[in-house]
Parts: C-alpha cells; structure tokens; sequence
C-alpha cells in the first residue's frame, strides 16, 4: 500500500533514532511535513538535512519546555509519540528514581505531548490521528522490565482514554505493541544470546521486528485507510503475545 500524506503535518518523538525515525523517514517520503522531536541535536540535524524534518530538540520529560515549544506549532494533523527508555532491573532492585524517570517519558510524556498537539488541532479545527508506540511489555510480563511494563501498559490505557474524549472532536488514537525491535536501544538491552534466545524461540515468527516493521503500520494508523479504526493497542510481535 502506498500512502500519499501530501500536504499534511505531523510530529514525530523519538526522532533521531530507531523507530522514531524511521517512521519520520516513511512521512516524508510519502509528502508529509515532519516536525521531528529529540534529544540528540546532531542526529537529528543529520535527518533534517537528508530528509527535509524541521528538527526540534527537546526533553519530553520537560513539562514545562514541551508546552513552550508545541503551543507555537499550528495546522498539525498528527502525532507518533515514540520516545522512550528502558531502563532494566529485577524487582527485588527496584529503583524508585529509575522507575520515575522511565515513567515519567514512556507514559506521562506521551501524555502531555499529546495533550498540547490536541489541543492544537483542536484550536486549529483539524481531525487527525495519533499513534502511541507501546510495547508487548505492556500484555505481558518481561523479566527485569517491571517500571518499563508498567509505563507501557499506562501508555495503553492512556491511549484509550485520549480515544475516549478525542474521539469526537474527529482526533484517533491507538497504540502500536512492538516486540523486541532491533533499535540501539534494544540491542544494547538483548545482546545477550542467553537472554534473546528464549525471547526469539517464544516469537513464531522466529525473528525480532525491524523498524520498519513498525513504522509501516504505524503510517497505516495515521491514514484514511485506518479511518474507522480508535482505541486499538495493536500487536506488532510476530504472534508473540498469541499464547
């Protein structure tokens, strides 16, 4: 399916690597304007100079700094909240402040860019869509991923929750639920035979996902293709969560 976004808008978190920016990647190629989002000012000068993004840099969790430089931002029809961090420990370690600081951009980041870009298209009178990216780690429980499930599955909830109120003012949300992908992030967190190969013996498709295997879906979701489709948390895992 080609998409054709010609004359559309829309912003992109987690923009200068993985997911983020592939996805970024696929809007432009197929018209949109991308509005990309991060925290690494050079990766993300390098995506604007090869692909055309407006590069933003910015901590999503910076409450405070995310309603400055979105409240600007006008006629945008979209959003991908793709930012995110893992960060692992077994539960009798539990961190408190680790645990805050994955929640505080996995779940409650999301839900405050997502909160002013609505509010936005609100203002503007646009309809649109917004893809949340989740994980499996939301369906299910992952050894040493306590704070990062938690933070996915408040991602879920906060997706049919935003579906819930936005829904009538012509504004989709759904969420998209990768497996492992094989971004910097994940195969810094699986390069562990010991730990991957359970992990890929339990996926029937006997692989990890790539980006792309992501953010193809995730333009589905912001299209008219998708146009009947809100409040989705859709499995993108190989039949992983199947059992």
């Amino acid at each position: 399916m080609q998409f054709d976004f010609s004359g559309k808008r829309y912003i992109v978190t987690g923009a200068s690597s993985g997911i983020g920016e592939v996805t970024a990647r696929l809007l432009r190629a197929a018209g949109a304007e991308v509005i990309a989002i991060g925290q690494n000012a050079g990766k993300l000068a390098a995506l604007a100079q090869d692909t055309g993004c407006q590069p933003l840099q910015l901590d999503i969790a910076d409450s405070a700094a995310m309603a400055a430089a979105i409240a600007p931002l006008a006629n945008i029809d979209g959003l991908v909240n793709c930012s995110g961090i893992a960060l692992l420990d077994p539960c009798l370690a539990l961190d408190a402040e680790r645990f805050d600081q994955v929640m505080a951009i996995n779940a409650r980041g999301a839900a405050m860019m997502a909160r002013h870009v609505a509010q936005g298209m609100l203002r503007d009178g646009r309809a649109g869509s917004i893809v949340n990216v989740s994980s499996q780690a939301s369906l299910v429980a992952l050894d040493d991923h306590l704070a990062y499930c938690a933070s996915k599955a408040a991602l879920d909830a906060i997706t049919r929750n935003l579906c819930l109120e936005l829904g009538p003012s012509g504004i989709r949300v759904n969420s998209v639920n990768p497996t492992v992908t094989l971004t910097p992030m994940a195969e810094r967190a699986w390069s562990d035979p010991a730990k991957s190969g359970p992990m890929l013996a339990a996926i029937p498709l006997r692989r990890f996902a790539t980006p792309q295997d992501v953010a193809r879906p995730i333009l589905f979701l912001l299209s008219d293709a998708a146009a009947m489709i809100s409040g989705v948390s859709l499995p993108i895992d190989g039949g992983y969560t199947c059992r």
